[in-house]
């Protein structure tokens, strides 16, 4: 992928859901610096539609229980919308945040060995969610897993706000 292949900016539309816990804005707040630093997002052409070209901006809402996927161009002109179903993502989101509940409050009371295998679980659960919703992202974008790890997580934020 070019330099153009890639997120400038990213939006998530939060309005009308609950405050996030301290841990998830944190959460979200990670992903999105990393996000801004290194990612690759390349839209795909769809029905032999020529795509236009990146840098892109994204922005994400949950509406009707689904991700909504708006891309635009640098200029702010629309690139492509696409709704994804939080139904296929739902269990691993659930696992994600019961695990990340536990690793929360094991940072706080716990040894240093009784956290790590936590952690362990939850990027384990968190490389899960990120693949499937690679399975989910194809012939939408084009991305690799560490902007996939990233993405889950703020469709995790969106979704347990939601």
């Amino acid at each position: 992928m070019d330099d153009l292949s890639k997120l400038i900016h990213i939006e998530l539309d939060d309005s009308g859901l609950p405050a996030p816990t301290p841990e998830v804005e944190r959460e979200r707040k990670v992903a999105l610096f990393d996000l801004m630093e290194e990612n690759v997002f390349g839209l795909v052409s769809r029905n032999g539609k020529e795509v236009p070209a990146g840098p892109y901006q994204l922005f994400l809402s949950i509406k009707d229980r689904r991700v909504v996927c708006d891309v635009r161009t640098e200029d702010g002109s629309p690139a492509s919308e696409f709704h994804l179903s939080v139904s296929p993502l739902k269990q691993v989101i659930k696992d994600y945040f019961q695990i990340c509940e536990s690793y929360f409050d094991a940072v706080k009371k716990l040894p240093p060995a009784q956290i790590e295998a936590i952690d362990m679980g939850r990027r384990g659960i968190h490389d899960e969610g990120s693949r499937q919703l690679l399975e989910r992202l194809e012939g939408k974008i084009r991305t690799d897993m560490p902007t996939a790890r990233r993405l889950f997580t703020l469709i995790c934020v969106l979704h347990m706000r939601g």
